[in-house]
């Protein structure tokens, strides 16, 4: 008997590591599908994505991609939006798509009932499509951590979750040359990169590296490019 309790307590153990780990890694597909890179891309092609803003350093990141001619994609979070509203219009203006990252990118937002999360995406989408004149169709969940929740409110808002496989790590560390070195050990092409436009080191190291792609002849395109994915819908 105690053994049978010790193997469904093993079992329940080994669930839950499963379960956990496949919820906080986006890449795993567990609760929903993402698109984390181009595999089939043989080319020096690669895709910039910035998380949290927008913010007063998204214009410092915009002129860089000016700078060196390269696009991106910004997801937003909504009540940053509605600080900067002048942010995303300029975003949008200068050719960069914009997605969803949820209204309040809360730290209990995997916590969240469907309806809630609902709620949050369909909230962001509005701010948003009032400069795309679109419906947008990208979303990347807050931390990139998937549950059944928001399983279940995506199969209602129908977005395509867009994940990464370059993380910078530029959310937790301020050290340059270690977020510099962790990008440009991971590069390939087909890649998604992950940056943040919120914070002064992110813009420093924003320009090493493309300083970086462009000694090693690689190119910027869109995640639309890279993917063969609509950004935005009717």
């Amino acid at each position: 008997m105690a053994i049978n309790i010790w193997c469904f307590f093993a079992v329940i153990l080994i669930w839950l590591g499963i379960n956990a780990f496949g919820s906080a890694r986006i890449s795993s597909h567990y609760h929903v599908k993402a698109f984390c890179n181009n595999p089939y891309e043989t080319q020096k092609k690669i895709a910039l994505t910035f998380d949290d803003g927008p913010s007063e350093y998204t214009l410092e990141v915009l002129a860089l991609l000016k700078k060196y001619n390269a696009k991106a994609t910004f997801f937003c979070i909504g009540k940053n939006i509605e600080k900067h509203p002048e942010i995303v219009k300029q975003i949008i203006e200068e050719g960069h798509l914009v997605g969803n990252h949820s209204y309040s990118h809360s730290k209990f937002f995997d916590f969240y009932n469907a309806k809630q999360i609902q709620e949050e995406i369909e909230i962001t989408d509005a701010l948003l499509e009032k400069y795309t004149f679109k419906k947008i169709n990208f979303f990347r969940p807050p931390y990139g951590v998937t549950t059944p929740s928001i399983r279940r409110a995506l199969n209602v808002t129908g977005h395509k979750t867009i994940g990464w496989n370059i993380r910078s790590l530029d959310g937790g560390t301020k050290n340059k040359e270690l977020i510099f070195n962790r990008i440009i050990q991971r590069v390939s092409p087909g890649g998604i990169v992950l940056l943040h436009d919120t914070a002064s080191h992110s813009v420093l190291v924003l320009e090493q590296f493309l300083q970086f792609l462009e000694q090693n002849n690689y190119e910027v395109i869109s995640i639309e490019e890279l993917l063969n994915l609509k950004a935005y819908g009717n």
